[in-house]
């Protein structure tokens, strides 16, 4: 309604420019001063009216040139330019995602193929570097083979060996049937059987003199430098001739027969004439000397025992001179495959997790392959006291490369597992959560223990037993157990035991048990009830 304040309409901003006119038709709002009515066609003045906006835009102003119209099919031919860029973009994405893929997938295998040749390289290593230290060195190989002898198979197999020797290159038996009378030839066995057994302890016990151990020695020595020399062929101070090497035990028998004739002055129907061997050097002419004071011709192999043959044991021995000869490149190609895997590898833990498991393998391959060897070597020993002698033998010999396989594979397996345990799975995500929540609670529970006075005060009170109990349980289980590690684990969680109970009694004050209650102590709490005296 005209004149109501609330309805009324409020007047818009005014523009800058000349005022807007009205036609003379056009109704006048209420509450508006009207335009004054444009002056007569005749009528002269010093300002005009503008002249009214074109009809493509009715009520703009002065404010500016509106944009110009474009054509009805320009929009859409945008819109299609732009659907075709970005096909464009989403296609080079897939094509660089794609090219990525294969790239991982290209770096993962070589990464697997890097990690598979370092864990095979890692063991062959372990082999060369054996091979290097005890098969192909003199020194350690005599140092090796020198405690034989304090094995009891050893010495048996070499005391009846001798003793056969002896036996059977003096004819014993037919000696003794000569000698005795013709109703007591049938003796002849049995006393040749007492003799031996007699004999062969006497080997036995000078087996286990220094004597014999320094011509145990020097016959090692001299027969593993030929078998170097066959292997390698360049040791210029040992002349080799054939593809055989034996132990000759000469300086042995030579030796043994000296202290039979001490003890058994009869044995030989003479007294035979031989110097003592102390050096454990062969010297010339010593077959033709004994063959001479025993009055018997000695075949060409007596007293010898074949070490090496080459159609039998030259691929093993070819190999272990192969990797030795090739020890720096192969340790160097191991570390160069390594780092390459773990550079390359856009997962480092599965390439961690892959050497781990190819060296355990690996370890596993090396150890078949020793018994294999092992196998191939008691194949040539006849069954008996020699086959288990030949046993003794390679375990010791083989004994430093068994521990390294050993090592490699639990090393290989250790990490393995680390890295399994540390992955995005499944089972090691739940473990570690276990794990974790296991660990707060059993802190928890140490921090409740260690907080608990009467827990504490009871340790501190029997301290001294808890001790020795300690110590005594200590060496019971220690006396179930022989091997070094197991006596390192014991020793270290007792002395882990000792310091838990010392930390947990220090600072816990122990009253003595006959001590008087202090004079502040508060009294004894009654129930008010009147005492009861029985029979009152």
């Amino acid at each position: 309604m005209p004149g109501d304040e609330q309805h009324t309409r409020p007047t818009e901003p005014t523009e800058t420019g000349p005022p807007r006119t009205a036609g003379p038709d056009s109704p006048v709002p209420p509450g508006t001063v009207a335009a004054a009515p444009p002056p007569p066609s005749g009528t002269s003045g010093t300002a005009q009216a503008d002249p009214p906006p074109s009809s493509g835009t009715p009520g703009a102003s002065g404010a500016g040139a509106p944009p110009p119209v474009q054509p009805p099919g320009t929009a859409e031919a945008e819109l299609e330019r732009l659907r075709a860029e970005v096909a464009e973009l989403r296609g080079q994405l897939v094509v660089r995602r794609e090219r990525r893929r294969r790239g991982f997938a290209v770096r993962r295998t070589v990464a697997a193929i890097l990690a598979a040749l370092a864990g095979l390289g890692l063991v062959a290593s372990l082999i060369g570097l054996w091979g290097g230290r005890t098969v192909l060195n003199t020194d350690r190989w005599v140092a090796t083979v020198g405690t034989l002898p304090e094995h009891p198979e050893v010495t048996n197999a070499v005391a009846t060996y001798l003793t056969d020797e002896v036996f059977s290159a003096l004819n014993v038996e037919q000696r003794l049937a000569e000698v005795l009378p013709p109703r007591a030839t049938f003796l002849a066995g049995p006393v040749t059987g007492a003799v031996h057994g007699y004999t062969r302890d006497l080997v036995a016990k000078f087996m286990a003199s220094e004597q014999f151990r320094a011509l145990w020695v020097t016959a090692n020595r001299f027969a593993h430098a030929r078998i170097v020399a066959i292997a390698e062929g360049t040791s210029p101070s040992v002349s080799v001739e054939g593809s055989t090497v034996t132990l000759n035990l000469l300086p042995v028998v030579n030796n043994l027969l000296v202290t039979i004739e001490n003890q058994l002055p009869t044995i030989f129907g003479k007294e035979i004439d031989l110097p003592t061997l102390s050096s454990g050097e062969i010297p010339p002419g010593l077959h033709q000397r004994i063959e001479t004071a025993l009055g018997v011709s000695l075949p060409a192999d007596f007293a010898q025992i074949t070490l090496y043959d080459r159609p039998m044991l030259g691929q093993i021995q070819q190999t272990v001179v192969t990797v030795k000869r090739f020890l720096v490149l192969l340790v160097a190609g191991t570390l160069l495959a390594l780092v390459l895997a773990l550079w390359i590898s856009p997962h480092r833990r599965r390439t961690l997790l892959q050497l781990g498991m190819w060296t355990a393998i690996s370890a596993v391959v090396l150890s078949s392959a020793l018994r294999a060897v092992r196998d191939q070597l008691l194949g040539l020993v006849p069954e008996g006291m020699y086959r288990q002698a030949v046993s003794v033998a390679v375990y010791d010999i083989f004994s430093d490369l068994r521990v390294w396989g050993l090592w490699a594979l639990w090393t290989g397996v250790a990490v393995a597992v680390l890295c399994y345990l540390v992955g995005p799975g499944r089972f090691p995500v739940a473990l570690r959560r276990y794990v974790a929540a296991g660990a707060r609670a059993v802190a928890g529970k140490a921090r409740s223990v260690g907080t608990d006075v009467r827990l504490r005060t009871w340790i501190a009170r029997h301290l001294d037993v808890l001790r020795v109990g300690g110590v005594i349980v200590a060496a019971v289980v220690a006396l179930l157990f022989s091997s070094w590690t197991a006596l390192l684990v014991i020793a270290v969680v007792l002395v882990g035991y000792e310091v838990l109970v010392t930390l947990l009694a220090r600072g816990v004050e122990v009253p003595p048990p006959d001590a008087e209650p202090p004079a502040d102590a508060a009294p004894p709490v009654t129930t008010g009830r009147p005492q009861v005296i029985p029979g009152g």
